[in-house]
């Protein structure tokens, strides 16, 4: 029997346990902690000195997970689990879901526990635990880690027509760069509130060679081919992910209210044609399987996944290479020299 190939690490923003502490309630003083712990209404603040760290994870399915050696917290190869998803409210009723991570020993005790805000988190500010869900916290997790259009988003078609990304429907086919046409195979849509990290990123017309305005998830990667190697990426064709190429002005955070997000599935991870920029369709890995239905069949979802280590992915570069005060600019200068 063959070994499967290593996963790579996925990183995330989280805070430690001891930035998040009750200022009011039945536990006070006492830092956030995992869902058999916690009391509803007790408030939390962050802590003025907070800072996000990012944590690398090995993704394992429905979990545990493993930190990754490239961590900038927890214990590299230590097990984590996902505990809880909370439902935290502001005195003005906002409400912000924070996804909580227990990270474990070898004895199985709790070592350390991180918490993932899923909208940005002000310091200062009580936010009260109105919910505690231990069941839809990986669904949560995978949607927001899924690529996704948003509403209005005009997708190119097999025959060249321009559709909205809320009208497609499974089956439909759409131009795809290197099959050709294919068939849509399902359709996803989230609504997520635009703040902070979280927020949408917008592509101005004419920024990337668009003729409208494109509004994507922040990591979205967009799919670009220098005629010229501007970036020293070492090859012409690059993925880049829509938040590294925010200057601003004309690639900019789309903030305030809500998004709707619309997740496109094929058989096989593809590129497609949105606004007439080359972008990533949804790629199912041990992360995002959680965001689809439980209905899809599991013949649907082993096909996905197989499909899913795609070579587009060698082509992803990273924020490094993107240190330039306009990338954006650049990659649109060097795709038309």
């Amino acid at each position: 029997m063959t070994q499967d190939a290593p996963r790579p690490a996925q990183s995330i923003p989280v805070f430690q346990a001891m930035d998040f502490r009750v200022v009011n309630g039945a536990n006070l003083g006492d830092a956030l902690s995992f869902a058999a712990e916690l009391d509803l209404d007790d408030v939390y603040e962050l802590t003025v000195q907070a800072r996000p760290a990012r944590l690398s994870l090995v993704m394992h399915g429905t979990g545990p997970f493993t930190i990754g050696a490239e961590s900038e917290i927890g214990l590299p190869g230590a097990h984590v689990h996902l505990d809880c998803a909370l439902t935290l409210m502001s005195a003005t009723g906002g409400t912000t879901d924070v996804l909580v991570f227990v990270e474990v020993d070898d004895a199985g005790h709790v070592a350390d526990i991180y918490a993932m805000p899923l909208a940005q988190i002000a310091p200062r500010t009580g936010y009260a635990l109105v919910g505690v869900d231990r069941d839809g916290a990986l669904r949560k997790f995978a949607q927001a880690a899924c690529v996704s259009f948003t509403r209005g988003t005009h997708i190119t078609m097999a025959r060249g027509e321009q559709i909205p990304v809320e009208d497609l429907r499974p089956g439909d086919m759409v131009l795809t760069r290197d099959d050709g046409a294919r068939p849509v195979r399902w359709i996803g849509h989230s609504t997520a509130r635009a703040v902070g990290d979280f927020a949408p990123v917008r592509i101005t017309a004419g920024a990337l060679h668009n003729e409208n305005d494109l509004l994507v998830s922040p990591d979205h990667r967009l799919f670009i081919y220098q005629r010229s190697d501007a970036l020293g990426a070492g090859r012409h064709e690059v993925l880049v992910r829509a938040r590294h190429l925010v200057n601003g002005d004309t690639v900019r955070r789309e903030t305030g209210g809500f998004v709707d997000y619309y997740q496109i599935l094929f058989d096989a991870h593809q590129i497609i044609y949105a606004e007439g920029i080359a972008a990533e369709t949804l790629l199912v890995d041990p992360r995002t399987r959680a965001a689809l239905p439980a209905e899809l069949e599991e013949k649907l979802l082993a096909e996905a996944a197989a499909h899913g280590n795609s070579t587009h992915l060698q082509f992803e570069v990273g924020r490094a290479l993107l240190d330039h005060p306009d990338a954006a600019d650049l990659l649109k200068r060097a795709s038309t020299r």
